[in-house]
């Protein structure tokens, strides 16, 4: 159910890309208190991005899950920040995150919705 979505302007190896992503899936699981096995994570780097007139390194972040409780996002949004930031050096100034609380009949997974 739930779906992480990291874009970012600057270039990671392919290792480093599957690193954070498969960091960020145990991450997300956790903050949520979700079984891995519903996480779904895409790490998309080298985008053509820009933040405050500048092309300075910088991260824009999707967090959508069925129920998520507005009570957690700061702390995601602590832990996610941290993540991206150890992992690709972007100051955390320059992320934003997106949190989406998606309804159950908006959510399609296995030919239904949930």
């Amino acid at each position: 159910m739930p779906f992480l979505k990291i874009q970012t302007n600057t270039e990671l190896p392919e290792t480093a890309a599957r690193e954070l992503a498969a960091r960020a899936s145990a991450l997300v699981a956790a903050q949520l208190g979700k079984p891995e096995r519903y996480v779904m994570v895409s790490v998309e780097t080298n985008a053509a991005m820009q933040f405050a007139g500048s092309t300075d390194p910088l991260a824009y972040l999707e967090l959508k899950s069925i129920g998520l409780p507005e009570n957690i996002t700061g702390d995601a949004s602590r832990a996610l920040c941290e993540l991206v930031s150890s992992t690709t050096g972007i100051d955390p100034e320059r992320i934003y995150i997106e949190f989406a609380d998606a309804a159950r009949k908006m959510w399609g997974w296995n030919s239904s919705t949930f």
